[in-house]
C-alpha cells in the first residue's frame, strides 16, 4: 500500500524557517522523482520545488533562494527547508511521487503552513 506521510507544518512569524517532511512507503522510493507542492484558498495548486531521483533539484522562481528540496533514500523520506518564509507562503503543502513511463503519481494528504504575526 502506497504512502506518503507529510509533518512539520505549523504557525509560524513572516522571517521564520519550518521543515516539512514527506515519509514514503509501498514504493521503490529511489527511483522515483519527488516534489512539493502547494494549494492557498482559492487558488490553484502550484509546484514548489522537485528533486529527481539522481538528486537534480528545481524550483518554483517565488521560492528560489528560500527553499531547499533534498531527499534521504535510505529513509525514504523527502524534505523541504523553508526559510524566510513569507504570509504568501501560506498554504496546504502536498508531497507528490512521479515516476515517468508508465506514468504512475501518489499524494500525500497535505500538511498546512500558516505564515502570520
Amino acid at each position: 500500500q502506497v504512502q506518503l506521510v507529510e509533518s512539520g507544518g505549523g504557525l509560524v512569524q513572516p522571517g521564520g524557517s519550518l521543515r516539512l517532511s514527506c515519509a514514503a512507503s509501498g514504493f521503490t522510493f529511489s527511483s522515483y522523482a519527488m516534489s512539493w507542492y502547494r494549494q492557498a484558498p482559492g487558488k490553484e495548486r502550484e509546484l514548489v520545488a522537485t528533486i529527481g531521483n539522481i538528486g537534480t533539484t528545481n524550483y518554483a522562481a517565488s521560492v528560489k533562494g528560500r527553499f531547499t528540496i533534498s531527499r534521504d533514500n535510505a529513509k525514504n523520506t523527502v524534505y523541504l527547508q523553508m526559510n524566510s518564509l513569507k504570509p504568501e507562503d501560506t498554504a496546504v503543502y502536498y508531497c507528490n511521487a512521479r515516476y515517468p513511463v508508465p506514468t504512475r503519481a501518489y499524494w500525500g494528504q497535505g500538511t498546512q503552513v500558516t505564515v502570520s504575526l
